[in-house]
């Protein structure tokens, strides 16, 4: 059975859990104490801090990239299970160094970063001491299809001129972000599929300006946020480029499969938290002489809910083993897959806890409402739902000669 986990993903998953319940939990109230008390909403809660230096001399840290020694050896099907205890809790997988986008730029760096590139970014990166932000989407054009990018990268003697506004750059409004990946393209390319480039772009290079930080449903996601960024003829030094001009594209693809099996399993563990605290709601409250949990619609929500949750988490592994054992190209259809289910069965689960908390789901006395907008987020950040529908679709016809 592909799903016996191995001793060593084991010890692991037993390792994070106990950590989890030792120091994640309990600090929650810590957590949100610090960061409403704080005037500045975009310091770093110190909790953070703590708590990073106590994973990593716990060995729980950089629990990512497959098939690197930097890493901690596990293959994506062994990682995807941590991944699901550490998204019970947003802000748990900075803990660990395993926050998204670092882990996706940590990733770009291993397998396409010169060794320069890897001793300036990666190696900060990997101790987290700094962050990165990645900077694709565009407030201009349909960012789902990666080819209307319109941003420039024009080379000029020994370095490239970068131009072009982009906006949803997570975690650029953190002050420990220092880097940025940015996807761009040559305006005379021949072909449009090998027209984009990535390059590193340090933030603090003279062009770059931070022209607002967005909202999502009202959220301000502090400390780290989303930014539109703005870049006015921003200079780089041409060895800033990754694996060369018009290769933007293959780092891509390099780039989003293992990310997505990340956000899918951490959306299992938000589910399998709304269950819980469904759970301990519904004991707990009575309506019309009985308890919510000896009403039959109640009982029926929380079997649906445990029936997608483990549906879902069995495709997630289902396509994290096929990637380790296949490759990212031949599990396209299974990342699209569960891409799509990932994120419709957490809210499917959230609304039901939201509905079975009544106003308490709503407001910020739980974290329900708040899972609920970063999970519906989600429906779009790793690509719109219809755009790996489209992915599966294609792939089904092509299997049966359409």
């Amino acid at each position: 059975m592909i799903f016996d986990p191995t001793p060593r993903a084991s010890d692991y998953h037993q390792r994070l859990r106990a950590f989890m319940d030792e120091h994640v939990y309990p600090n929650e109230p810590t957590y949100l104490e610090q960061h409403g008390a704080s005037e500045d909403r975009w310091q770093v809660p110190p909790i953070v801090e703590q708590l990073k230096a106590k994973a990593q001399a716990a060995g729980l840290w950089n629990l990512f990239l497959p098939d690197s020694k930097r890493g901690a050896g596990l293959s994506n099907l062994e990682y995807a299970p941590l991944c699901e205890v550490m998204g019970r809790v947003p802000w748990a997988p900075e803990i660990f160094n395993c926050a998204a986008p670092d882990t996706g730029n940590m990733e770009v760096l291993e397998r396409y970063g010169s060794s320069a590139q890897k001793e300036r970014w990666l190696q900060p990166l990997l101790a987290g001491v700094i962050r990165s932000c990645f900077a694709m989407t565009e407030p201009d054009v349909a960012s789902s299809d990666a080819t209307n990018i319109q941003a420039t990268i024009e080379r000029d003697g020994n370095e490239y001129v970068l131009n072009g506004t982009k906006w949803w750059t997570s975690g650029a409004g953190d002050r420990r972000c220092r880097v940025a990946i940015f996807l761009g393209r040559s305006p005379n390319a021949a072909s449009r599929h090998h027209a984009h480039s990535m390059i590193l772009v340090p933030l603090d290079t003279p062009g770059i300006t931070v022209r607002r930080m967005l909202t999502v449903f009202g959220y301000d996601d502090a400390p780290h946020g989303h930014a539109e960024i703005h870049f006015d003829n921003v200079r780089v030094p041409a060895d800033h480029m990754l694996l060369g001009e018009g290769r933007g594209f293959e780092i891509a693809q390099g780039r989003l499969g293992p990310g997505r099996i990340h956000h899918c399993m951490r959306l299992i563990g938000v589910a399998e938290r709304a269950l819980e605290l469904m759970c301990q709601r519904v004991t707990s409250r009575v309506a019309f002489g009985r308890t919510l949990a000896e009403q039959g619609t109640i009982r029926a929500d929380i079997a649906n809910s445990r029936i997608q949750i483990d549906q879902a988490r069995l495709l997630t592994l289902a396509a994290a083993h096929k990637m380790d054992t296949v490759g990212n190209k031949v599990a396209r259809a299974d990342i699209a897959m569960i891409k799509v289910v990932a994120p419709n069965v957490a809210l499917d689960v959230l609304d039901r806890a939201i509905q079975a908390h009544g106003g308490a789901g709503v407001s910020g006395d739980t974290p329900l409402a708040f899972l609920w907008a970063n999970s519906r987020t989600l429906r779009l950040a790793d690509g719109p739902d219809e755009v790996h529908r489209e992915t599966v679709a294609k792939l089904e016809l092509r299997r049966h000669g359409g």
